[in-house]
């Protein structure tokens, strides 16, 4: 049997936080809580409070945690009025579980990553 390769982790640094390593994804563009959860080694189900805390402390800054609703892909139907921050279930019109994920990225403000 042939050994997978796998890259090496690289770990985050002493003064750098989880919350720090998300919002500097979050700084670079739109990314999905799976994309989060694998980029700093974190279970997807704790992703979502993470970005709760991040989306209120991100108002001192006055920049906003950005979230592109998640959209059915059988009928397209787009969760516009969803507040949570988790992906839904499935979809009210169709019932179906084939749902792309919501986006999230921040905008605006004076300075959202920490030195």
């Amino acid at each position: 049997m042939k050994k997978k390769i796998r890259k090496p982790v690289i770990p985050r640094t002493a003064q750098e936080t989880t919350r720090h390593a998300i919002m500097k994804l979050l700084g670079e563009g739109s990314v999905s809580a799976n994309d989060i959860s694998v980029a700093v080694h974190l279970p997807e189900k704790e992703v979502s409070s993470h970005l709760e805390h991040i989306r209120r402390s991100l108002h001192a800054t006055g920049a906003v945690l950005e979230i592109a609703p998640a959209e059915c892909r059988s009928c397209g139907f787009v969760f516009a009025k969803r507040e949570r921050l988790t992906p839904p279930g499935k979809c009210p019109v169709c019932r179906s579980e084939a749902i792309n994920d919501p986006l999230f990225s921040i905008r605006g403000g004076q300075e959202h990553t920490p030195d």
